[in-house]
Order: structure tokens, then C-alpha cells, then sequence
């Protein structure tokens, strides 16, 4: 344990949002703790699976069956589990959590120092003003506090240093922003952009916009930060720093300031209340190797430990004053749990560029931005949906099962197959009060902290949208004129698309919302919520560069009252 009499702020967690909060506070001479429940993990020295090639792994980069499903029977769902990222996944065993029978939802936990920024899919999209005042409008969640104006300033400050790659656009629905040089499109998705456009007039297919290091700019390369190679092994951990984590940009960044402590190991039990100020004085942290107990106190508290992690401590801090939970003073905190409706969508091939191929593995996705809703509710459904995805030429594991023997048949294996072309809807989930998290009545984990209890499943627009998007992606190729089309649909998917939002709402109302517009507790002014859990609404797009955007907002307005002594 360290002493802590020199910290003015504790960060919890040091992810997407507590890095980003750790380099503000840091650069603005704040002295500022993190602390992270998970092991350390050094940049560039840590990252053991980076370099290796499948025939160097026992079962080439499949995880071990028997270890999956003993101790990881909930992260093995996701895409990103292998046998050269496992490590960065939560032990499902040592951290247990329960869901409500018949409604499964499959918690995606890295709990190591940057978290699931080493995890995360890069993809990086502002939110639009559609997208904040949807609420308003049709009257499904809190309104929204803020609005695009009031964001656009803090994406353009925190795309810059994370060095987001993409095109502009110029939609309404998908604002442009600070770029580098797209990671284009191969002649496949070329084509079937063409034919899209071809075919219907409010379509666009663009380049994904994503956190890749194409030209390195002298904010990056300070850094040791470098260009993207194609590898796409980046949840492996990048040496290189090509795509942005908490390893490679603010935990760097925040560390040369000298004003960073990091804690590792470092379990946040609670947040303590102190009545006679109407703050929060500190956390409870129990050691995680050693199951000592610790206070640590601090002028602000900022709260970054994921939505469901963030949430699980807000709802463990109980007191005279908070019974039900931290802040909890409008029974919302765990509530209006979302993600988005994902793992739905078509599979086409694309005939005509067989003779063509690609140059390395390309790190970023296909993006169709929303197209309905945009206006009006058009459709039997409120809110709207994008697409995501990407194009391949078959290869040898396509055909694993295939009827043949002998040299020839050996031989065939050599030669591509045909492209195929692959679009996933990301649909906008609705807040709904009973799609909740709550603390179990009696199961606890090793450390002796009640487990999530976890009860959410897809309302009636959830599974119109679902529908919908499956629908819409076999139109969009059958009129792009793909062949042997199939669709796909993974129901009981909450969880998978690891955009988990929404228990510590922001809004206007104390009576309704857990945060104000800056991210503050409406209860105790001190604390700030900047992760997920203090999204009102889902939109379509991928949420991290949002995460970003309200953090670096929050620090700033924080650091402001700090001066004039208001915190």
C-alpha cells in the first residue's frame, strides 16, 4: 500500500476513460492515483503473444478446450479470445457474476492495468446531434444534457491524439473529424460501394474509421508511437504503439508529468461518504494478492472502472446517507442497461476480381452509416442501425470438410477462392428501467464482494431492429448483384458486442439521472462518471471515442472548480 496523503484526485481504473483522466489531470499538475484492480502490464514487454506465428502455438492460436471451458466459459465467446490474447481476459472463476435465468448476457472483462483498451476494436465514431437528442424526441430514456456542439471541440481534441484514420463525408448522421489518411478499401468493397451507390440514393459505404496510426504526426511519434503495419493482431498488445491504448498514449503521456501514481492489484471495495461535507472522502480498496484493506482519500473521485465495474461499486457503497447504493438517490443506478444488437446481418460473394488480391491484413472494417430514421420514424421501429464489415477471398479453411484426396485436390488448396463479403448490422439499443444490474443477495467472490446479478434482455424494438437489419443486409446485396447469400442472427448475443452502457445515466433531472452534463454526481458533487455507465442512450456507432470525449470534458471542467476551490 502506498501513502496517499500527496493525491488529489484517484482515478478508478485505467482503461479507455481512466487513462484519458489520468493524462488531464496529470497535465494539468494535478497529483492524481489510479487504481487498478487488475495486474500490471508494461508496454511493449508484456504483450507475450505479439510476435507469435500459429505453428509456434500448441493448438495455433486456439485456446486449449478443456481451459476455455473451465476457466473461461463466458470470455471464450468473444471474438478476441485466443490462446495469444487469453491473458488479457478476466478469469471467469475468480471473477463471477450471475444472470437471471433465461435472460444470458455475457460480461467481456479485461482486468489489467489499461484494461480493454488492449482489447478494444478500435473503431472509433462520433455520435451526431440526431444522436443526442434522440431521447427527446421520442421520448425513450432521459434527455440528454448535452448536444453535438457541445462535444465537437473535445473530439476534435481527443482524435488528434489518438490518431483516428478515415475520410470526410460530410453526413449529418456520422460527423466528420480530425483525420489521418484512411485505411482504404480493397477492389472488392470498391465495387460493391459502387453498386450500392448504383442502387440507392441515401446508401454510402465508407472506409471504418479507426484508431490506427497511418502518417504518425510529432503528438504520436513524442510518444514512441508508430505506423500501423496490417498485422491486425492488435488485441495481441502493439509494440509498436500503431493503434491507441492506455499503454501506448495517455498512460505515457500522464507518467512523464511526473504526477502519476499507479496502484495494480487494487480491488475498489466502496466509495466513502463523508455526511458533514456531502462528499465523497475516499475509496476502500482491498489488496487483491494479499486481501489487506486500505483507504485512500482524495479532493475528486473519478469513476472508470467499465459501466458494470463502475456500477458494481456504486451499488457496494452503501451508508446511512446512500442505503441503496452511491448517488442512488433516483433508484437509477443499475438500471437501463444497454448494448448494441449486433451479430446479425448477410454474407455475399462478390464475382469479377479473382485475379486481384490484397496486401497484408487489413485492421479496420467497412462502415454503412445509418440511414433510417434519420428525420422521422419511418419505420415500425424508433432509433436506427449501420453496418460494419468487411470482404475476404475464401482460403483453405473454408474448405475444411470438403469431399477430395491426392495431389490435385492438395494442390487446389493453393488457390483463392472467391471474395465474400460480409455486413453486420450495430443497432441502437432502447434504455429500459427493468434491464438492470443489482448486487446478489447472497453470492459473494474470493474477496468477499457481492457478484453482479445481471437481468436484461432485447424489448420489442430491440428485435424489430434485429429483423430489420438481417433484411436489409440481403437487399443491399442482392441489389448489389452478390450471389449465394446467407444470413445469420446470434440471439442471445447481450454482452458480445462489449458496449455495455448505461447504469449511472446522465441527464438533467437529480430525480431520473445519476450525472450532470459534466459527468458529476448530482448526490456528491466530488465524483465523476465517465465511463459507460453514464450513457442515456446507446445511438449505433462504436462508443469508446464518446468515452474519450466526456472524459477529457469532465477533467477540464473538474480541474476549473478545483482552481476556485468549488471541489
Amino acid at each position: 500500500m502506498v501513502d496517499n496523503a500527496d493525491f488529489d484526485v484517484i482515478v478508478v481504473g485505467s482503461g479507455m476513460s481512466g487513462g484519458w483522466a489520468a493524462k488531464e489531470f496529470c497535465e494539468a499538475g494535478v497529483k492524481t492515483l489510479i487504481l487498478e484492480r487488475g495486474r500490471h502490464v508494461e508496454h511493449g514487454e508484456d504483450y507475450i503473444g505479439e510476435n507469435k506465428d500459429p505453428w509456434e502455438m500448441k493448438y495455433r492460436d486456439k485456446v486449449d478446450q478443456k481451459l476455455a471451458d473451465e476457466r473461461y466459459p463466458r470470455q471464450k465467446r468473444c471474438y478476441a479470445f485466443k490462446d495469444s490474447t487469453k491473458h488479457f481476459f478476466a478469469d471467469d472463476i475468480d471473477y463471477p457474476y450471475s444472470t437471471e435465468k433465461g435472460n444470458n448476457f455475457e460480461w467481456i472483462r479485461g482486468h489489467q492495468l489499461g484494461g480493454r483498451s488492449l482489447l478494444w476494436h478500435r473503431q472509433s465514431y462520433r455520435w451526431s446531434d440526431m444522436d443526442f437528442s434522440s431521447n427527446a424526441r421520442d421520448g425513450y430514456g432521459t434527455d440528454w444534457p448535452v448536444r453535438y456542439k457541445d462535444m465537437k471541440s473535445w473530439y476534435d481534441y481527443v482524435e488528434e491524439f489518438v490518431g483516428v484514420s478515415g475520410t470526410l463525408e460530410g453526413m449529418d448522421q456520422l460527423p466528420d473529424g480530425v483525420f489521418l489518411p484512411p485505411i482504404g478499401l480493397n477492389c472488392a468493397e470498391e465495387e460493391f460501394g459502387k453498386r450500392i451507390e448504383k442502387a440507392f440514393d441515401d446508401r454510402r459505404l465508407i472506409p471504418g474509421r479507426c484508431a490506427h496510426l497511418t502518417e504518425p504526426q510529432p503528438i504520436h511519434t513524442d510518444l514512441g508511437r508508430g505506423t500501423c503495419q496490417s498485422r491486425n493482431q492488435c488485441q495481441r498488445g502493439c509494440s509498436l504503439g500503431a493503434y491507441f491504448s492506455s499503454q501506448s498514449a495517455t498512460l505515457p503521456a500522464a507518467e512523464r508529468t511526473g504526477n502519476l501514481t499507479i496502484i495494480t492489484d487494487s480491488i475498489v471495495h466502496s466509495v466513502i461518504y463523508d455526511p458533514t461535507s456531502k462528499k465523497a472522502s475516499g475509496v476502500r480498496v482491498i489488496d487483491s494478492k494479499t486481501n489487506e484493506t486500505a483507504t485512500y482519500n482524495a479532493k475528486v473521485i473519478f469513476l472508470c472502472a467499465s459501466t458494470l465495474g463502475t456500477t458494481q461499486i456504486l451499488l457496494n457503497s452503501t451508508s446511512e446517507h446512500f442505503k441503496t447504493g452511491f448517488a442512488n438517490s433516483s433508484d437509477a443506478v443499475g438500471r437501463y442497461l444497454m448494448d448494441h444488437l449486433a451479430f446479425t446481418g448477410a454474407r455475399g460473394e462478390l464475382h469479377g476480381y479473382e485475379d486481384k488480391y490484397y496486401i497484408g491484413r487489413k485492421p479496420n472494417s467497412i462502415y454503412l452509416p445509418r440511414f433510417t430514421n434519420l428525420e422521422r420514424d419511418e419505420e415500425d421501429f424508433v432509433r436506427g442501425f449501420a453496418y460494419q464489415g468487411g470482404s475476404r477471398r475464401k482460403g483453405w479453411d473454408d474448405r475444411m470438410g470438403e469431399k477430395g484426396f491426392g495431389a490435385e485436390f492438395k494442390e487446389s488448396f493453393k488457390t483463392p477462392g472467391v471474395w465474400v463479403i460480409d455486413l453486420e448490422g450495430y443497432g441502437e439499443m432502447l434504455p429500459m428501467a427493468d434491464n438492470r444490474v443489482t448486487l446478489h443477495k447472497t453470492k459473494k467472490d474470493k474477496w468477499g464482494m457481492p457478484q453482479l446479478h445481471i437481468d436484461a434482455k432485447f424489448g420489442e424494438n430491440d428485435k424489430k431492429i434485429r429483423k430489420k437489419m438481417r433484411e436489409t443486409a440481403v437487399d443491399i446485396m442482392e441489389k448489389a448483384g452478390l450471389t449465394n447469400i446467407t444470413t445469420y442472427n446470434t440471439e442471445d448475443s447481450l454482452g458480445l458486442s462489449i458496449h455495455e452502457m448505461g447504469t449511472a445515466r446522465m441527464g438533467n433531472d437529480p430525480k431520473e439521472s445519476v450525472v450532470n452534463g459534466y459527468n458529476q454526481c448530482h448526490d456528491a458533487t466530488n465524483v465523476f462518471i465517465t465511463d459507460g455507465a453514464a450513457m442515456a442512450s446507446s445511438a449505433c456507432q462504436n462508443p469508446s471515442l464518446t468515452y474519450m470525449a466526456f472524459t477529457a470534458r469532465a477533467v477540464d471542467y473538474a480541474v476549473k472548480n478545483m482552481k476556485l476551490g468549488k471541489l
